[in-house]
């Protein structure tokens, strides 16, 4: 670049323009528009109602959505996809918060009834992430605080998060299990009902290093996320029903709330 006599920028014929013009792409087009779609309909859109939305074959769909929905971009339910938790776990990544019912006031809230570690769990993809504690333990506030992937069926909160899962999704997720959490996928299995029914975990002792009871979070019909008490498993066992009892009225007050 130069100044002719009147100071005005000249350019050669190679160099770029000033601004240049970004180009739009077919694929990543379609996949936010999959997920404007999902944000805007809380009821969940079918694929079909996708394809004729965004105007595109059901067949170059299929692969999007089922790959959003492995990522934890999307949750399907009932042949239907809604927002999945990692635009979320981005968003607390970036410093903002989206479960509208459960605040660190809540957790602060349990911490105080219980004097516990008190943990906010939600599920992206195949894993659990602490996402706000209230803990004076330093492994869970550093778990919570570096956003730690954790196992969904080694953790009290990931069983209540499974249950909530799509059927196909539940069943994929168990069969992809190594051998070693045969005994885990079975003990979840025999408790998995009961679950759906309460929204409740209750001390599965399923972790060598402690034990925990956890709710689900549910919102818009689905569960969205988990609070969990954890502790040395000792204590967990013999306060098993006062922390259910505890956890499960501090939901109530969460969604009378809401």
């Amino acid at each position: 670049m130069w100044f002719n006599g009147s100071m005005t920028p000249e350019r050669s014929a190679h160099s770029e323009p000033a601004n240049p013009v970004r180009k739009r792409h077919r694929m990543v087009d379609r996949v936010a528009g999959i997920l404007e779609l999902a944000a805007r309909n809380h009821d969940g859109l079918t694929l079909t109602e996708l394809a004729r939305l965004l105007d595109a074959p059901l067949s170059s769909l299929q692969g999007l959505v089922n790959g959003l929905v492995a990522a934890g971009y999307l949750d399907e339910h009932d042949r239907r996809y809604r927002l999945g938790g990692a635009p979320y776990l981005l968003n607390l990544m970036a410093g903002r918060h989206l479960v509208t019912q459960v605040g660190h006031q809540e957790l602060e809230a349990v911490h105080a009834d219980a004097g516990l570690t008190t943990l906010l769990s939600v599920v992206v993809g195949q894993g659990v992430f602490y996402v706000d504690s209230c803990s004076s333990t330093p492994r869970y506030d550093y778990l919570a605080k570096n956003l730690v992937r954790r196992s969904l069926i080694r953790t009290s909160s990931g069983w209540v998060l499974l249950a909530g899962f799509a059927r196909r999704d539940l069943w994929s997720y168990l069969g992809s299990l190594p051998a070693e959490d045969d005994a885990n996928r079975e003990r979840f299995l025999n408790t998995l009902e009961t679950i759906q029914e309460t929204g409740v975990c209750a001390a599965p002792h399923i972790s060598d290093v402690a034990d925990g009871v956890a709710v689900a979070v549910r919102e818009g019909g689905r569960t969205v996320a988990a609070v969990s008490v954890v502790g040395p498993h000792e204590e967990i066992h013999s306060r098993r029903d006062e922390l259910v009892d505890l956890l499960t009225s501090h939901r109530r007050r969460w969604e009378q709330a809401d």
